[in-house]
């Protein structure tokens, strides 16, 4: 059997929710199942990378909202920036987790949720009361899951789950790995595609313009 497809993502990311929009579906299609990662994209940008946030740094805050909108237009997806301040994914990462070792795909059907709200309805998603009523509307019981939040093993599986992606290289999200081939963006999407259709990069640019070129 095929391996699956590595997803590292980070629910306050815009381009991980738009590539977790994708992923599922284009991995199908090819017999390929996907393993959903979360990080947290702070530690690895400014505690492993010592850098700035993206949003913040100079030049790049600006071109990213506006690419971030166009790029959920390129994909059809819903899309909205939000003007939180402050907000975090730990409590999600950690309640995702927890999940994920009982039922992965309640585990995914949950990230869409928490995706959804933070950038399509630009609620915070930050309190790990707010993750427990997600997750209570997929009819997980939230006492059991605030538990697991607040938990010693709750932090060590996310802080596991951090050194297991710094490990493999990801340096931000979406971040996918197939066979061992690493991809960054969901503008990458497309060779993720051609990865797994043909197994090889080459003659990917020349089917890329072919494509193009049949388009009415």
């Amino acid at each position: 059997m095929s391996q699956p497809v590595d997803f590292y993502f980070d629910f306050i990311s815009p381009y991980a929710y738009i590539g977790s929009t994708q992923i599922e579906a284009l991995a199908a299609r090819h017999g390929r199942t996907v393993n959903w990662r979360p990080v947290l994209i702070g530690v690895m940008v400014m505690k492993v990378m010592g850098l700035k946030p993206l949003p913040e740094t100079p030049l790049k805050g600006d071109y990213l909202r506006h690419d971030g909108v166009r790029m959920a237009e390129i994909f059809g997806v819903p899309f909205k920036y939000h003007d939180l301040k402050g907000h975090n994914s730990l409590a999600a990462c950690r309640a995702f987790l927890w999940l994920k070792r009982q039922d992965p795909a309640l585990a995914v059907r949950f990230a869409h949720r928490i995706f959804k709200r933070l950038w399509v309805e630009g609620r915070d998603i930050t309190q790990a009361e707010v993750v427990a009523e997600a997750a209570a509307a997929l009819g997980v019981d939230t006492a059991a899951l605030l538990a697991a939040i607040a938990s010693d093993t709750g932090k060590q599986a996310l802080n596991e789950a951090m050194d297991h992606a710094i490990k493999v290289g990801a340096f931000g999200v979406p971040y996918f790995v197939a066979d061992g081939e690493p991809l960054w963006g969901c503008d990458r999407l497309w060779m993720l595609e051609h990865w797994l259709a043909h197994g090889t990069w080459k003659g990917a640019g020349a089917a890329v313009l072919a494509k193009a070129a049949a388009r009415p």
